[in-house]
């Protein structure tokens, strides 16, 4: 049992740190040119960078990579609380139901994005490596979610 505990904290963690990383970095999309995020627009002409478009589709993939962050977090932490204040036998619902929500968030956010991204980004950029991570991270938390739904408390 605690080597199961173990392996579902650390997914919990790898789909955290993907979801930090893909939110910070930027590299959402790439060129010869230079890179773009959710923040700031860099290039490598010039070497400077701009912040991001103010448009509402970015500013909410922004506050959903937000809010998928600070969901997982709320996770761990109640997983950890629900880990020795649950009664024996009991579900870990509420630790799932945020993992799967944040889950759900990060989808939303990165779907906002490959919809949008073209009519803000030029045909020559491709997607980096921060949004692919994105799309992984997605998998990871609602299998963790669902695992979380699904396990039980024991002794």
């Amino acid at each position: 049992m605690l080597l199961l505990l173990l392996g579902i904290v650390l997914l919990h963690i790898i789909a955290l740190v993907l979801l930090f990383v893909s939110t910070i970095v930027s590299v959402w999309t790439s060129s010869d040119t230079g890179t773009s995020d959710l923040w700031s627009n860099c290039s490598t002409i010039n070497g400077g960078c701009d912040p991001a478009s103010t448009g509402e589709w970015i500013q909410a993939v922004q506050a959903l990579m937000i809010l998928s962050i600070i969901f997982s977090c709320l996770s761990l932490f109640l997983f950890f609380c629900q880990l020795f204040t649950l009664q024996k036998g009991g579900r870990f619902f509420v630790t799932g139901t945020f993992q799967i929500l944040a889950s759900l968030f990060v989808m939303s956010g990165a779907i906002i994005y490959t919809v949008m991204s073209p009519d803000w980004v030029p045909e020559t950029d491709v997607f980096g490596y921060s949004y692919i991570l994105a799309w992984v991270a997605f998998p990871l938390a609602l299998i963790s979610g669902l695992i979380y739904v699904i396990l039980r408390k024991r002794e």
